[in-house]
């Protein structure tokens, strides 16, 4: 199939080197701008980006999606399908519905739980011990369209965001691919709607929402450290100094 690829940050790039590598044809990446980063603010590509000229690939950095010239843009591209993960905008409709099989996205949690910005770092700071990916359709509200495929994850005890991250990245490029394969063999795929009752929402995460709490069980603490790892970090005060937290340990002897 001709897929047209939506995402930006890193969360997103092996999904798309896995569609480069599959028998389909990627004809066209969407992702952010450019933006400053760092100390020195230096104006860099999205990784998804920095992929997409090693091989070629069109790329798209609109400022908004509902421009016409862009519309036309892509629908000339003839796409099959959209995949998008983690791209970082809401999408219109009529954007869903350029590709002439409709998109579907990666999403890193069990939907319906975790619709939302932030699911891995909400799952680490709630002590989840399970997480997973689940490829649905997109729709016009957030996150809430049928799922087509699931695969769960064990979080461990002391993983990271960060960790969690990386390896959700890596298990949902390979669901992504093999639902996109199924698709394509016409395969009868059950798309299973999501139960609006069991929803919850991940909010966007905050620098305000590492501050720790002492009076929080040592579960709990550590919890949140490592689910703000490495960004925006746990913190805490003494006297007039701000204190980020990197790591922690519960100690079950105590």
């Amino acid at each position: 199939m001709r897929v047209l690829m939506l995402g930006t940050p890193a969360f997103a790039v092996p999904t798309f080197e896995a569609l480069l590598a599959s028998r389909h044809d990627v004809v066209g990446l969407v992702c952010q701008p450019d933006r400053p980063k760092g100390r020195g603010q230096r104006v860099v590509p999205p990784p998804t980006k920095v992929v997409a000229d090693a091989h070629g690939v069109p790329v798209f950095q609109p400022l908004k999606l509902k421009d016409e010239t862009l519309m036309a843009a892509i629908a000339g591209l003839g796409a099959d399908i959209g995949v998008v993960a983690a791209y970082g905008r809401i999408l219109p409709d009529a954007f869903i519905a350029l590709p002439a099989r409709g998109m579907i996205n990666v999403h890193a949690s069990l939907l319906p739980r975790y619709r939302g910005a932030a699911p891995i770092h909400r799952a680490v700071i709630a002590g989840d011990d399970v997480t997973g990916t689940t490829i649905m359709r997109v729709v016009r509200e957030l996150d809430a369209g049928p799922m087509l495929a699931a695969a769960p994850m064990p979080i461990g005890p002391d993983a990271t965001s960060v960790e969690v991250e990386r390896a959700l990245a890596v298990s949902g490029a390979a669901l992504l691919v093999e639902t996109i394969d199924r698709l394509d063999n016409s395969d009868a795929i059950p798309e299973v709607a999501q139960d609006g009752r069991l929803a919850t929402y991940a909010a966007k995460i905050e620098r305000g929402d590492g501050a720790l709490d002492w009076s929080a069980a040592a579960r709990d603490i550590h919890n949140r450290v490592r689910g703000l790892h490495p960004w925006p970090h746990a913190f805490t005060h003494l006297d007039a100094e701000r204190l980020l937290i990197h790591r922690t340990r519960v100690d079950t002897a105590v």
